[in-house]
């Protein structure tokens, strides 16, 4: 291969923060990635056992903190700490997000703007934080956003957030052409979890999601770490692409 195709590549992420990774998915993603060789910084809102264990397991490859996502200043902060004990960061993972379980009708205005606050303003502030910094030090990286099968299939009780998830599947395809190849930018789409931020269906709902999916069950975060580690560590030439990890239930 010759010097000039090197240059193109995107390397390996070896140094991913991750946000929302104390519980569910994101507690998940981070335990992946650790098993993979990464080290990792994970904050949330509130820093649980789970993730307090692999710290203690891992210290010289693990950070975590206790951070709002919508905490501009507290999220600068947290990120000189990670170069500071981790090196340069070079891989983010957009996953801290807020649910809904309400019709729009009967959603409250201050609600709709917590949940776009948390869904897609913060996000997209942590990832120009993340990304400024790259370019700054000259890095390439990679940028895995999770979002939802929502964004792309209408479901009752959930307009507010599906139209968050929206706004960032469009903004991983455009950012992945903002910055032409120096970076790759993609999202992952997974389909409803048996999770509290499922509970706004029902069981009624769920049962029929079941029933529609041909692989026969909800998504499990098993089934959608895989991806994230292909897209933060494979080298592939995949960039601007929102991978739907729902068992075909959405098609």
């Amino acid at each position: 291969m010759s010097d000039t195709a090197d240059t193109q590549l995107v390397p390996p992420s070896s140094v991913v923060l991750v946000s929302g990774g104390s519980r569910g998915l994101g507690l998940a993603i981070v335990t992946d990635l650790l098993d993979a060789g990464v080290r990792v910084a994970a904050f949330a809102r509130t820093v649980t056992p789970e993730l307090e264990k692999l710290a203690a397991e891992h210290p010289d490859r693990v950070h975590v903190g206790a951070v709002d996502v919508t905490d501009l200043r507290a999220a600068q902060g947290f990120v000189r700490e990670v170069e500071q004990r981790l090196g340069p960061i070079d891989g983010l993972v957009n996953n801290a997000a807020v649910g809904q379980d309400s019709l729009h009708v009967h959603t409250a205005t201050d609600d709709i703007a917590r949940i776009i606050e948390t869904n897609l303003t913060a996000p997209l502030h942590l990832t120009r934080l993340v990304i400024r910094r790259m370019l700054g030090k000259g890095l390439r990286g990679r940028i895995v956003n999770i979002t939802s099968i929502c964004a792309q299939r209408g479901f009752p009780g959930l307009v507010a957030y599906s139209a968050t998830k929206g706004g960032m599947d469009a903004a991983t395809r455009s950012l992945a052409r903002e910055l032409g190849g120096r970076m790759l930018v993609n999202a992952v789409a997974p389909g409803f979890f048996a999770s509290e931020m499922s509970a706004v269906l029902g069981p009624t709902q769920l049962d029929q999601i079941v029933r529609r999916t041909p692989t026969g069950h909800l998504t499990e975060p098993v089934e959608v770490v895989p991806v994230v580690r292909m897209l933060l560590r494979d080298q592939t030439n995949i960039n601007g692409q929102v991978i739907v990890v729902d068992g075909a239930a959405s098609i």
